[in-house]
């Protein structure tokens, strides 16, 4: 489903013609639950870099959505890959800044910045694996992404879901459309978050319990 398709389908299903502004409003609120509720293995990305030497904070990317590792890369390619704590762990564990080393541990220490432990003693190649937020169907030239082109249900109901909300719409159909959403989200994490991450052949399958 491209983006014209999708603004027809939503002024169709809720019979109303709508601002492109407020249409794309709610486009972009249904893609900014969907990206933070699925950890989608198809919106990932690579980034290297180097940590800077005596500076414990490292700047994260401005699409950044969520760490899926972070790796420190030595000259012969070999990767050490630093444990996830809290910001906490790090205070405690590494109390003064001064004191430096090879980094072992980071922590989201805001939106967009890591914190180490310790603080690095050198300059280190980093390299960064994370999920980051596409760029939006009512932007991106082509007017597809993946989530339109391979899983629609779930950016249809979303934007429905939040046209009805808009529009303070009667009680019965905001559910009605948080259903359809849920489901279709169920369906999306089963696929991104199980099925994309397991192979049939090595036998790990869901069992169901029999009733």
């Amino acid at each position: 489903m491209n983006y014209t398709n999708l603004v027809t389908e939503i002024q169709s299903y809720t019979e109303n013609e709508f601002v492109t502004a407020d249409i794309n409003t709610f486009i972009t609120q249904a893609e900014q639950r969907i990206y933070n509720g699925v950890q989608l293995a198809n919106l990932r990305k690579n980034t290297t870099g180097t940590l800077t030497s005596s500076n414990k904070y490292l700047s994260l990317p401005s699409d950044w959505l969520d760490v899926f590792s972070l790796a420190l890369v030595d000259g012969d390619g070999l990767y050490s890959y630093l444990l996830s704590k809290d910001v906490n762990f790090i205070r405690e564990s590494f109390p003064n800044p001064s004191t430096t080393g090879q980094p072992g541990y980071y922590a989201l220490f805001d939106s967009d910045t890591l914190i180490l432990g310790p603080t690095p003693n050198s300059n280190y190649t980093m390299e960064l694996h994370y999920y980051y937020y596409p760029e939006s169907i009512t932007t991106v030239s082509s007017g597809t992404t993946w989530v339109g082109d391979n899983f629609s249900s779930v950016l249809l109901y979303g934007s429905i879901l939040e046209a009805y909300t808009f529009m303070k719409g009667e009680p019965d159909m905001v559910g009605l459309y948080q259903k359809r959403y849920d489901e279709a989200l169920a369906m999306l994490k089963e696929l991104a978050e199980y099925k994309n991450r397991n192979d049939t052949y090595r036998g790990n399958r869901r069992r169901i319990a029999n009733a």
